[in-house]
């Protein structure tokens, strides 16, 4: 059994990240009001690039958890990877530490759905025990929604404490099943794989944390994340958390080959064709199939 590498019951350890969690929730709810307000929304952004869009928020929630841990943890020596810190070309400094151990972070992923006011963003925080991850948490302030897993289990809590239940619909044929695809980030290679299997419904949306969460809600059964070489992919604090939730509750995010996503590798990207799926007992199935169906029509390269 993995043990966390301090002496703290892992409950302790998940008390501490609902509280850092709303803290994170409180500073995404007042930028993203400003936002909406805001005529000139470009008072916003830290960047100029439209791709990679950086706000005051990003950064704002990026310290707050940074610190958090540190401060919680101070004599914990575990790593801390964020998106933010990559760009300011610090993770040297965060991850030579522990090695198996590592949080990875995105204090704002879905940051174009953040700017446009459409309430579809989140913030990841995954706890990674040797490039895999073992515990985490997905908050999607819009919704009032803690998606936490604790390693063994996966709830979501609101603000006041209550929790809603997970209702995944796991039984369906690959053409039956509702996708969830990205709003922001589509390419005509994904269209046109996504035509050929004909889904009985699709939708799209930012952030993977709230298309995942949308597999958990059952709004949606599979997602499909599609890069090919020379195209930008997401990285792990795009998936890590996002496994975890889906993983804890009876779900799978692999590869196309069927294979666990290798976490840590030295650009953090997760490139080429990413299936989330509903039901892991079924997910090479649904793998298997989106690979004839490639095949078939000669989709790539």
């Amino acid at each position: 059994m993995v043990k966390i590498p301090i002496d703290l019951p892992t409950n302790n350890l998940i008390d501490d990240l609902r509280n850092f969690s709303w803290e994170a929730s409180e500073i995404l709810l007042y930028y993203a009001k400003l936002i909406k307000s805001s005529v000139k929304k470009k008072n916003f952004l830290k960047s100029k690039a439209n791709e990679d869009p950086v706000t005051l928020a990003d950064l704002k929630v990026n310290d707050l958890i940074i610190q958090r841990i540190n401060d919680k943890y101070k004599d914990i020596d575990w790593g801390i990877l964020s998106e933010e810190n990559v760009k300011l070309k610090s993770q040297n400094q965060i991850c030579e530490a522990l090695p198996n151990w590592l949080w990875v972070l995105d204090p704002l992923d879905g940051t174009k759905d953040f700017i446009q006011g459409t309430g579809n963003y989140a913030m990841h925080l995954a706890l990674n025990f040797k490039k895999k991850p073992f515990l985490g948490v997905v908050l999607i302030p819009e919704k009032d929604e803690l998606w936490i897993s604790d390693g063994k289990k996966v709830w979501c809590e609101k603000s006041n404490g209550s929790k809603t239940k997970i209702n995944m619909q796991k039984n369906k044929d690959l053409e039956e099943m509702t996708l969830v695809t990205s709003k922001n980030h589509r390419n005509k290679n994904l269209e046109n794989l996504i035509e050929k299997i004909n889904f009985k419904n699709v939708i799209t949306m930012g952030s993977i944390g709230c298309k995942i969460a949308s597999i958990l809600r059952g709004e949606s059964d599979l997602y499909l994340s599609l890069s090919l070489p020379g195209q930008g992919s997401p990285k792990d604090w795009d998936f890590a958390a996002p496994e975890a939730i889906l993983k804890g509750a009876g779900g799978a995010l692999t590869s196309l080959n069927n294979e666990e996503l290798i976490y840590s590798k030295e650009n953090y990207e997760q490139g080429g064709i990413i299936v989330a799926s509903n039901n892991a007992k079924t997910h090479e199935s649904k793998c298997k199939r989106i690979k004839e169906i490639i095949r078939e029509f000669d989709l790539f390269p």
